[in-house]
């Protein structure tokens, strides 16, 4: 730094010198000046000058020391004149202060303004995606995160989102259209639904971003109106043949057999069988849309398995000594896992009472639970370790065509039986829907005339990611 000082101080000097330098050679050359007197008038100009730059090159390192100190990042604080060893005169003391105080003021502000933008950014509950003008994203708020899993910063849009209405709205924006708004469907075991607005800055901000891509999730509202659907179609099909039996009953005991008491007593006790039917009926229908309408919401709290199991093992033990079948229990150590106990008691409950139903009288069912550890094919399946559930009964067992369909509403293998039975054609639909919410898998193994086993394979406490997989 002194170096490169001292080669502008002699910079300074030669150029300061070299015109009187010049006129004093001419004069000399011209006889108006002796040379003694020319080379004496060269040393004293030479003094002068180098004592005037001297003074005014120390003055300059002080201005450039002041401003250095008053325009510094730091917020310490500002040198007053009187801290100076050379001090500068005191109006531009005070306006160099005061630059100082204006561009700390204006930086405060700055930061401010970022870190209330960034607090926005962060606190916003739907994903927002900042793009390039090459269609990369340049950042993304944590509800971005959450919902499309990892960093997505630097990465292609096509690599996060590959529906073609959405990338195609956003290449014409990019090109400068008007904004757009498109809604498309992220597929998976538990499809999400999103509103997406698409708009283009006025300028480039210098982090690149020149659109933003807002995501709202209408899942919700879509699941309401597909349920309202569904409910109308399930309930309307489902509903007919016992509401036609119940008018066709009512006729008869208004009309011919008003006065026959026996047959009045046989048609009481199969109207009451259809009456309850309905009634289980509407319930799992209640109970499924209800399922839906929080299936794309992951549980939040942890179960402890072996205890769930034997509470519902119990509640189910009178239907159980009915039939002479005796419940086995195989619970090793297992930890909790991720859900909601009353959802999973519900996958249990449907489970036991389906084998209890269709197992052979003075049979076992089988209820296992075991940690299913990495490297396991249940693990590898679930694609991370979990807790692994099988109810295994001995039954007329289920032939291998019908096991893709069981998880279908209303679906039954037996359709005659499955009803004398009391069934719903709704309790594994129900399982299945209660497992995507869990991010959970449900596997399905019979053989004919040897039985069935039904095993849950559910994420550990801490680790319910989304989009595990296939589910059944």
């Amino acid at each position: 730094m002194r170096v490169a000082s001292s080669l502008e101080d002699v910079r300074a000097f030669a150029l300061v010198m070299g015109p009187a330098v010049f006129v004093l050679v001419i004069l000399a050359a011209a006889g108006v000046l002796a040379w003694p007197a020319a080379l004496a008038s060269v040393l004293a100009v030479s003094l002068m000058t180098a004592l005037i730059l001297r003074w005014h090159l120390r003055r300059v390192a002080v201005l450039r020391q002041a401003i250095e100190a008053f325009g510094g990042d730091s917020e310490a604080p500002l040198p007053s004149a009187r801290e100076q060893r050379t001090p500068l005169c005191p109006g531009l003391d005070a306006a160099v202060a005061e630059m100082a105080r204006e561009r700390r003021r204006q930086r405060r502000d700055l930061q401010e303004t970022v870190a209330g933008g960034e607090a926005i950014l962060t606190a916003l509950p739907d994903p927002l995606l900042l793009l390039s003008d090459d269609g990369r994203i340049v950042r993304a708020n944590p509800a971005a995160a959450d919902a499309f899993e990892g960093d997505l910063a630097g990465r292609d849009l096509p690599s996060v989102v590959r529906n073609p209405a959405l990338l195609s709205a956003v290449d014409a924006v990019l090109r400068g259209d008007a904004g757009r708004i498109v809604e498309f469907t992220v597929p998976g075991p538990v499809a999400h639904h999103y509103s997406a607005r698409l708009a283009r800055l006025p300028a480039p901000v210098p982090d690149g971003t020149v659109a933003i891509l807002a995501l709202h999730d209408v899942t919700a509202i879509k699941r309401i109106e597909q349920m309202r659907a569904d409910f109308i179609a399930n309930a309307s099909h489902e509903l007919r043949t016992p509401l036609t039996s119940l008018l066709g009953f009512i006729e008869t005991l208004q009309g011919a057999a008003r006065e026959d008491t026996q047959a009045r007593d046989r048609f009481l006790g199969v109207m009451r069988e259809q009456a309850e039917r309905m009634s289980r009926l509407v319930k799992d229908l209640l109970s499924l849309s209800r399922i839906e309408l929080q299936e794309h919401t992951p549980p939040r709290g942890s179960v402890d398995v072996g205890a769930l199991l034997q509470s519902v093992a119990r509640t189910l033990e009178p239907q159980a000594r009915e039939k002479d079948i005796t419940f086995v229990f195989d619970l090793r150590a297992v930890p909790a896992v991720a859900g909601e106990a009353d959802d999973l008691a519900q996958v249990f409950q449907n489970l036991i009472d389906n084998a209890v139903k269709y197992g052979h009288a003075g049979s076992q069912i089988r209820i296992s639970a075991w940690r299913a550890d990495t490297g396991s094919v249940l693990a590898r399946r679930l694609g991370r370790p979990g807790v692994a559930v099988s109810v295994a009964d001995r039954g007329e067992g289920i032939a291998r065509e019908h096991l893709p369909r069981l998880t279908e509403r209303f679906y039954r293998v037996d359709t005659a039986r499955s009803r004398k039975l009391g069934g719903t054609g709704l309790g594994l639909a129900i399982v299945k829907h209660i497992l995507n919410r869990h991010r959970g898998l449900l596997d399905i193994d019979s053989t004919v005339n040897e039985g069935s086993v039904f095993t849950v394979i559910l994420p550990l406490a801490g680790d319910a990611r989304t989009n595990p997989g296939e589910k059944t």
